[in-house]
């Protein structure tokens, strides 16, 4: 969520950035958060008027009873009863438009770094670096799906049976691979990158998915504990605001808020990122305990509602698939540097695993919807013959930690200040094995295991049918 402050003062730069990112209607935006801004300040003022004063007059009673003239204490005593029914609609009032204006600037995504390259989509991504060289095969590279169902060990048609679409049942060695990827990921990262382990809940509530902008937003993308007709709901409001074209209204969020609120679902996570961000909610934390790093291999959840069509063979899109997940929470000096190094942390997974990869920073009209600036690493997949995202690390600034209330005590300063917050994966497994399979196949379609995982395969260096 934006500072309204900032954007008083930077109206030109806020609606250039809501432009560069593709959001509609951004003088609109604008002009409606300065409206509610103005209202909202306008009464704070008449509360303050009418509680100094009401002040004044109880204190003018009392000195005209210590004096006896009830005839002074009547119209004051009046007087105070009046200002005590102004101040109860003015606090009605100002809650109102808290509300509201909070609703508005909770649908507005986070503005680009400075150094963001503009663009509407992927084409204007721009590549940093490559590394690594793709291999090349006598024979012809098959996709991950061709590898796994040939050798027995990956089985959709099954998956389907159980729970329809875009899920998968691996099996034995594929399945350890899988396991073992996450193993030595997180082995990794909290052996030698300094993040520490974290075994988060699966389920979330509300204002844990608001903390991260995956409410009220992105309802439609997310699995719920809600009842079917209740999901059904929540989904169709959230893909109207969605299709709308419009900066979504006042209407849109109570009929929203409405539907989750009364039903108080829980959410499975997207990603760990929900719950290891939301470890700071609500907090002031020390500075001298930042920056504060932490990591998680846990299942992921996600509804693909805006990706038919997309990816449908194979694990590329799962509606649920295994990751480890990178968070850092910093002051706003460091966090600059601190996105570098978890993208660095992230490739650091892809180098010991042998897999060539490009990394690239994301355009305006690419990133995430909290994000202030992200790279995604891409690994080659030589199956499809194109790199492929496996990661992707954003720096989100204050932008989250403002939904959370999140904060910490400068060392020596009195200032409370938001906290940055960055999160990445370290990396998706799905994908990692899909990588290991493409990259590591032989003619024969088996697959040498890479020397990193040799270690979590209990001496098995190659996955072959048996």
């Amino acid at each position: 969520m934006l500072d309204i402050k900032w954007i008083r003062d930077n109206q030109d730069v806020f609606v250039g950035a809501l432009n560069n990112r593709g959001f509609k209607g951004g003088e609109d935006t604008l002009n409606q958060i300065l409206q509610l801004d103005e209202q909202r300040r306008a009464t704070i003022q008449k509360l303050q008027e009418a509680q100094t004063r009401r002040n004044a007059a109880s204190k003018e009673i009392g000195q005209a009873k210590a004096s006896k003239d009830e005839a002074s204490a009547k119209p004051l005593m009046d007087e105070v009863a009046a200002l005590k029914g102004t101040i109860t609609e003015g606090e009605v009032e100002e809650k109102r438009l808290d509300d509201e204006l909070r609703r508005l600037l909770s649908n507005i995504p986070n503005t680009p770094a400075p150094d963001v390259p503009v663009g509407a989509d992927a084409d204007a991504n721009v590549e940093l670096r490559t590394v690594g060289t793709p291999p090349k095969f006598s024979f012809r590279p098959k996709q991950h799906f061709e590898l796994g169902e040939a050798l027995g060990l990956m089985d959709f048609e099954t998956a389907a049976k159980l729970s329809g679409s875009r899920f998968v049942i691996l099996k034995g060695p594929l399945a350890r691979l899988e396991r073992g990827l996450a193993q030595f990921m997180l082995d990794l990262h909290t052996s030698e990158h300094g993040y520490t382990e974290i075994d988060p809940p699966l389920l979330v509530r509300n204002d844990t998915m608001f903390g991260t902008a995956q409410l009220p937003k992105f309802a439609e993308d997310q699995f719920s504990t809600l009842g079917s007709a209740a999901a059904q709901r929540v989904a169709a409001i959230a893909r109207r605001m969605r299709d709308s074209g419009r900066p979504a209204s006042e209407k849109d969020f109570d009929e929203i808020d409405e539907a989750i609120e009364q039903l108080a679902p829980l959410w499975l996570i997207p990603t760990a990122e929900v719950p290891l961000t939301n470890l700071v909610r609500d907090d002031i934390t020390d500075e001298a305990k930042l920056p504060i790093r932490v990591t998680a291999g846990t299942p992921c959840f996600r509804a693909e509602a805006g990706a038919a069509g997309k990816d449908t063979r194979g694990m590329i899109r799962q509606h649920q698939f295994y990751k480890v997940e990178l968070v850092s929470i910093t002051t706003p000096e460091q966090s600059k540097d601190e996105h570098e190094r978890m993208t660095t942390s992230a490739e650091e997974v892809l180098k010991r695993l042998g897999l060539p990869y490009r990394v690239v920073v994301l355009s305006t009209g690419d990133m995430g919807f909290a994000s202030q600036k992200t790279y995604d690493i891409e690994v080659w997949l030589p199956g499809q013959g194109m790199y492929r995202e496996i990661s992707s690390c954003s720096n989100c600034g204050d932008f989250q930690a403002r939904r959370m209330n999140a904060r910490y005590r400068p060392q020596g300063g009195k200032d409370i200040r938001f906290v940055h917050t960055l999160n990445g994966s370290g990396v998706a497994a799905g994908r990692a094995l899909i990588a290991v399979m493409e990259n590591c196949q032989e003619a024969d379609g088996s697959i040498r295991i890479p020397d990193a995982l040799k270690p979590y395969m209990s001496g098995l260096t190659k996955i072959e049918r048996t």
